[in-house]
């Protein structure tokens, strides 16, 4: 899955495709979010802080660490 950079402290990258939203860590850690529809993943791409948009994720989606 392609992601694109994003200005996050928290964050360094995110990509969507087929309802599984991608996030990559400076640390080179990825995980992959499940069942993200597009309106979810624009309304957390659109957020002013995807650190704590993240952190509403976690707790509505089921994810795991993929690197």
């Amino acid at each position: 899955m392609q992601r694109q950079p994003v200005s996050s402290s928290r964050i360094s990258s995110v990509g969507w495709e087929d309802e599984t939203m991608e996030v990559g860590f400076p640390d080179g850690a990825v995980y992959q979010y499940y069942n993200v529809s597009r309106s979810e993943y624009e309304a957390f791409m659109s957020s002013p802080s995807l650190g704590s948009a993240l952190s509403r994720l976690d707790k509505i989606h089921r994810y795991r660490r993929i690197r």
